[in-house]
């Protein structure tokens, strides 16, 4: 018989191992000593003491799953529970109850890291849903479609929650993004077809401009161009692959057209400015008859620089009045001569101011008469109001004298 402080092997050869329960047969050794049994059984213990050990750092240092390590510990458990080796069983139960108690800690920890875990889940992704919807009714739409494509990439990188709420939210997520893809999609939809509608509106606007581009009627086409560009503007724009091909069209008649005014009116400009350096020497050959002396001579050498003048044509805008009014000022001084050589030589002109003279000379001659009786009556307040009508009516007298003189009476 042989033995150890675990076990022993009787002189039947049964091997025993001694635990707190007393004495458990762990089996039976035929084919050696009993030394050679228990050292067999004790390095069964050993293994097990090494698998215990293993499962213990495992547990601590690595993310095995609870129910990996339980089911590790079970199967450890049930090789102690058999009593197939030699050694302190027991040791081994009482680590396998504080592995299992370490496994369960672990569990709650873990259950409470997820439920952690599922509420930032929750509460990122009740966030993204809510600037889901917020730019849903955005109108910015490229920064809006890129913040939709990040929102997403970042919903992805989110755990997922219990199925119903993470349908739940994915609904509302997914219903904001298809909002907003079927706003913008009408948006551009409206765009596209404003930009066609401006497209052949800017074709007609082009092909009038071109039309117009070799017309001599400056002023006409100079205006409609004007139109043309205020309907162009209004017009809004056009897809990018046309604008520019349009613009440079539109443009370019334009170009032709004012390029050739610019040099017709060039030339008119010099034409004119020559018009007016002979006007100019006109205006002062018609002052030299300034002033008048001889009415018909100076009448004659005036109707003779006045056809001159005709004969020439226009001058710039701005000059023409200064040019023109100098001979307007002849013209005005000969009309005056006219009217008062007529005067002159209009015999019943002459009769009736004859007669207004004679007659005002007789009303203030039959005043002053008045006006010294009054006196001598010694009515002066009568006579001072005589004298004030004596003075009107000589002015009058004195004015008609000055026209009788003209006549050279």
């Amino acid at each position: 018989m042989s033995s150890d402080p675990w076990g022993r092997v009787d002189e039947t050869g049964t091997v025993y191992v001694r635990t707190a329960d007393g004495e458990q047969v762990v089996g039976s050794w035929q084919a050696g000593s009993p030394d050679e049994a228990l050292a067999y059984f004790e390095r069964k213990y050993e293994g097990l003491v090494v698998e215990i050990g293993l499962l213990e750092k495992r547990v601590k240092t690595t993310d095995l799953s609870a129910k990996d390590a339980q089911a590790a510990i079970d199967h450890i458990r049930e090789q102690v529970d058999a009593h197939h080796a030699v050694g302190d069983l027991d040791a081994l139960r009482v680590r396998l109850d504080k592995l299992t108690e370490l496994v369960e800690t672990r569990r709650e920890e873990r259950k409470a890291q997820r439920a952690k875990q599922s509420d930032e889940a929750r509460k990122a992704k009740e966030a993204l849903v809510t600037e889901a919807e917020e730019l849903s009714q955005s109108d910015q739409w490229r920064a809006a479609g890129e913040r939709l494509r990040a929102l997403v990439d970042t919903w992805k990188g989110l755990p997922r929650l219990d199925r119903k709420s993470d349908d739940e939210l994915w609904h509302r997520f997914s219903h904001a993004r298809s909002a907003f893809s079927k706003r913008r999609k009408q948006h551009f939809a409206q765009l596209d077809a404003q930009r066609e509608e401006a497209r052949r509106t800017k074709e007609r606007l082009v092909a009038e401009a071109e039309a117009l581009s070799n017309s001599t009627d400056w002023g006409a086409t100079a205006a409609r161009y004007r139109e043309l560009m205020a309907e162009w503007k209004a017009a809004g724009r056009a897809q990018r692959e046309h604008e520019d091909d349009l613009w440079n069209r539109f443009r370019g008649a334009q170009d032709v057209f004012f390029a050739a005014r610019s040099s017709v009116f060039a030339e008119r400009d010099a034409e004119q400015a020559e018009n007016l350096k002979l006007k100019e020497e006109l205006a002062e050959e018609a002052e030299k008859l300034l002033p008048i002396t001889d009415l018909k001579a100076s009448r004659a050498a005036f109707r003779t620089i006045n056809e001159r003048w005709e004969a020439i044509g226009h001058v710039p805008r701005d000059a023409r009045p200064k040019v023109e009014g100098r001979m307007h000022a002849v013209e005005r001084a000969l009309q005056e001569a006219e009217e008062t050589e007529w005067r002159r030589t209009n015999p019943e002109a002459r009769a009736r101011a004859e007669g207004l003279t004679g007659q005002l000379q007789a009303a203030v001659d039959k005043l002053r008469g008045q006006i010294e009786q009054a006196r001598a009556q010694g009515n002066n307040a009568k006579a001072d109001k005589l004298e004030r009508e004596l003075e009107g009516r000589q002015a009058l007298l004195d004015q008609a004298l000055k026209g009788l003189q003209e006549f050279g009476g």
